[in-house]
């Protein structure tokens, strides 16, 4: 079966983050060029509205600030209101880009062809962030999990942590007899998405259930957004969930299998997977939609991680405010926007080669 990068995405309460970074700078101040920024001989001003995955609300701030400190007469807002709400939003024409955990399909790339004044919206790569299965049990501190012990847990088939299944993956570990608790999304949610898909790629005689945004089962228990998983887990002895790990916080963190090891969640692990996967194929020009390997055995590289992406337009009705998205995204893909990025929420720093690409499709907007 043929499967497109993930499809679906989460869709939660919206939450308005306005992240107004107009300031009054006097008309002849001049602002030190940076990466998507200006120069007194470039003044960029203006609005930009986004809004989508939740995933890159702490980006989106950070990113926001740091383009604002050169461009002080733009205003960026990005209303996390969930990757299903970008995409719907962003392809009717009420943003200017969106942010998705899951790359457009089929129909909504017909429907970017009349929204993008005809040209085409392109996914574009600009967060990468692990998922961690975070989980809440005393004196067990390094928890291993190969992908059909983790599928069979939130079947709900493995029900004790002394079970035979993860007694084998942790020899070393003295597991208690008590029962196990798995706490899944009960919103719609990208991070769900990837979750499923990982589980129906690697462990496929186990998980049948096709990769889904909704939680597809019948099982554990259920907690609103990731706060809620995370809250739950925490508040819980035996639980265990899955999460963004930048929202993870103090809750232990299980490491996968991967070949014949078990690598824990990180951000370099997160990127070396991207890097180590392929991108889909048939896609429109400029686009770059990644198909997650997570079957790879490279070196570091962690199974389990997240891509959202920027929805931008190769073209624009208003060619001012293509500008300004160029500008914004330029920013973001940039060195410096990644690194602020990777300092307030955790994220990997998309590589050298990816940027390039980006970049290029990025100078699609207005060419």
């Amino acid at each position: 079966m043929n499967r497109s990068p993930l499809r679906r995405a989460a869709l939660p309460a919206a939450l308005l983050l306005s992240l107004s970074l107009a300031a009054c700078s006097g008309a002849n101040e001049s602002a030190t060029p940076a990466p998507g920024g200006s120069s007194a001989a470039e003044t960029l001003s203006g609005e930009l509205s986004g809004a989508g995955a939740s995933t890159q609300t702490a980006a989106q701030t950070a990113w926001a600030a740091g383009f604002g400190a050169t461009n002080p007469d733009v205003q960026v807002n990005y209303n996390p209101a969930g990757s299903s709400a970008g995409r719907e939003q962003f392809l009717s024409g009420a943003t200017d880009f969106g942010g998705s955990d899951a790359v457009l399909d089929d129909e909504e790339l017909t429907q970017g062809q009349e929204r993008c004044t005809g040209g085409n919206a392109m996914d574009l790569p600009v967060y990468i962030s692990p998922i961690a299965i975070v989980y809440n049990l005393e004196g067990v501190d390094d928890l291993q999990l190969s992908a059909p012990t983790l599928a069979n847990i939130f079947l709900g088939k493995i029900t004790t942590w002394n079970d035979p299944a993860i007694v084998a993956d942790n020899p070393q570990a003295q597991l208690p007899a008590g029962p196990i608790t798995p706490v899944h999304r009960s919103d719609g949610s990208g991070t769900t998405e990837n979750f499923t898909d990982y589980l129906f790629d690697v462990a496929p005689d186990v998980w049948t259930a096709e990769p889904d945004s909704d939680w597809p089962l019948q099982t554990g228990e259920s907690a609103q957004g990731t706060s809620g998983i995370i809250q739950a887990v925490t508040g819980a002895a035996g639980s265990i969930g899955y999460a963004d790990l930048s929202q993870a916080g103090d809750l232990s963190k299980a490491s996968i299998k991967v070949g014949d090891a078990y690598v824990a969640p990180s951000a370099e692990g997160a990127a070396a997977l991207v890097d180590a996967s392929p991108e889909a194929e048939g896609r429109p020009e400029g686009d770059i939609a990644i198909e997650l390997d997570h079957k790879t055995t490279a070196a570091g590289a962690y199974p389990l991680a997240l891509v959202s992406y920027a929805l931008v337009c190769s073209a624009y009705e208003d060619a001012a405010q293509g500008a300004l998205v160029k500008a914004y995204l330029e920013y973001v893909v940039s060195e410096e926007g990644q690194q602020a990025a990777a300092k307030s929420a955790g994220s990997a720093p998309i590589s050298a080669t990816l940027r390039t690409q980006i970049t290029e499709s990025l100078n699609r907007i207005g060419a």
